[in-house]
């Protein structure tokens, strides 16, 4: 057997090397994933054994959880300061709401037209009331997201913290 060439070694050098490099770069991937996994759990609503809803603070400084209205899956936003539960008009067409009545919206961006809906299923988390006011004509996010309100928080308790929103049904 022939010793090894020198362009031979140079090349199972270059890719003993490349292959250490790829190996660090999985081994970084999969630390940042387990990091990123582990604060994103941290941030999802959970229940208490006691049937309190826990919803962290997300990092937009904002309260956000899963939940439906008429049945159809949306992310809430919470809005302690709205007087409904809000929803845009696709997102009225998709949950099957019926026509409500004319109404005028006062936003942050001005007055617009909606309709008022009475009697709507709303559920957040486990917590539901099947009465809630619902206006249509949302504006300004996206077609899956609502806001909800008091027309659904004023049924509950609510307490807020520094880094958590807690519900609770009242006795």
């Amino acid at each position: 057997m022939s010793p090894p060439q020198p362009q031979q070694t140079a090349r199972l050098g270059a890719v003993a090397v490349a292959a250490v490099w790829l190996l660090l770069a999985a081994l970084m991937y999969l630390g940042f994933e387990y990091f990123e996994q582990s604060r994103r759990a941290k941030l999802q609503p959970y229940t208490l054994s006691s049937g309190e809803l826990v919803i962290p603070r997300q990092r937009d400084g904002h309260f956000h959880v899963q939940g439906e209205v008429n049945r159809q899956p949306v992310v809430f936003l919470i809005d302690t300061g709205a007087s409904h539960v809000s929803v845009s008009q696709a997102l009225a067409e998709r949950a099957g709401l019926p026509a409500g009545s004319p109404i005028t919206l006062n936003t942050a961006n001005g007055q617009r037209q909606g309709q008022l809906v009475h009697g709507v299923p709303v559920r957040a988390g486990p917590l539901a009331f099947n009465q809630a006011s619902v206006t249509v004509g949302l504006a300004g996010l996206p077609p899956e997201q609502a806001l909800l309100g008091q027309s659904f928080l004023k049924h509950f308790d609510v307490e807020i913290g520094r880094d958590q929103m807690v519900l609770r049904t009242r006795p």
